[in-house]
């Protein structure tokens, strides 16, 4: 079952005197912590695989042993590039000034959008997970799983809201 609470965002129809101070640069979010281990335990298994198959080979086909040492010494650095990756460079969700996108979020819906054709924004918890969903104006939505992203929830929705309003031209008093 899924629960749908409205997002208190500040836009009404009626009072289109807000002004709102959004940094036009983008704001970037990447993988929760507990995300990026879940992705590099996944990396740490296939990487025990291919040892285990590699073993198997170099014994079974008399290869000599120094493959294994070259396949792990590149299993590694590629354990840490993942990671690297993960924590540094992979984004999830990007808020720019006239849009969003969502990135490498399975079930996301509608992956990129502009700002001014969201209708509204509500909070949902699809199976137990704590989630915004941005409805657009056609009908389709955005899931976005809060959990999977490394912020503060709160921090999230304020800027969340804050583009909102800035998209659907609405300032602060």
């Amino acid at each position: 079952m899924v629960s749908v609470q409205p997002l208190s965002l500040g836009i009404s129809r009626q009072s289109a005197t807000l002004r709102v101070m959004v940094d036009p640069v983008s704001s970037d979010y990447r993988f929760a912590p507990l995300l990026v281990a879940r992705f590099v335990g996944a990396y740490l298994v296939l990487l025990a695989a291919a040892v285990f198959v590699a073993t198997a080979l170099v014994a079974v086909l008399d290869l000599p042993g120094d493959l294994l040492v070259v396949l792990l010494a590149l299993g590694l650095a590629g354990l840490f590039t993942l990671a690297w990756w993960l924590r540094t460079r992979a984004v999830v969700v990007r808020f720019a000034e006239h849009g969003y996108e969502v990135r490498m979020i399975r079930g996301a819906g509608v992956k990129q959008s502009r700002w001014s054709d969201v209708e509204d924004a509500v909070t949902s918890f699809p199976r137990e997970l704590p989630s915004v969903v941005l409805r657009l104006r056609d009908g389709r939505s955005t899931t976005i799983p809060v959990e999977a992203l490394a912020v503060d929830r709160d921090q999230f929705v304020r800027d969340l809201q804050e583009r909102l309003q800035h998209g659907h031209g609405l300032r602060r008093l």
